[in-house]
């Protein structure tokens, strides 16, 4: 059983910048997919970004040139630079991993989850 906690998100205006980490309490050293998601209330929980233990990374159209994914320490740790926030950027942020060689950005295909920060941007 693995264990994500989120922290970092909060209020940001237009264009401004926040940091998004997540712990795990174990620690793989290959064949894992991590991944940001985000959903807004009454929408589907949509994927952000992935990074695999070889450190590839794959963003959704929408935040590529703005956010980055990154890791350390294996996967005991997880961020999302995110960078010229937009207000559609606003929803809470969840952090996820799965044993797997490929990842992906769809939900049922990732086995642990952190409870989730929220993220706000004002115009």
């Amino acid at each position: 059983q693995v264990q994500l906690v989120e922290s970092g998100g909060g209020s940001v205006q237009s264009g401004g910048s926040l940091r998004l980490s997540c712990a795990a309490s174990k620690r793989t050293s290959s064949g894992y997919c991590l991944a940001w998601f985000r959903q807004v209330p009454g929408k589907e929980r949509e994927g952000v970004a992935t990074i695999d233990s070889d450190g590839s990374t794959t963003y959704v159209d929408s935040v590529k040139g703005r956010f980055t994914i990154s890791q350390t320490n294996g996967q005991n740790n997880l961020y999302l630079q995110m960078k010229s926030l937009k207000p559609e950027d606003t929803a809470m942020y969840y952090c996820a991993a799965s044993v797997r060689w490929a990842c992906t950005m769809e939900p049922g295909e990732y086995d642990y989850w952190g409870q989730g920060t929220q993220v706000t941007v004002s115009s």
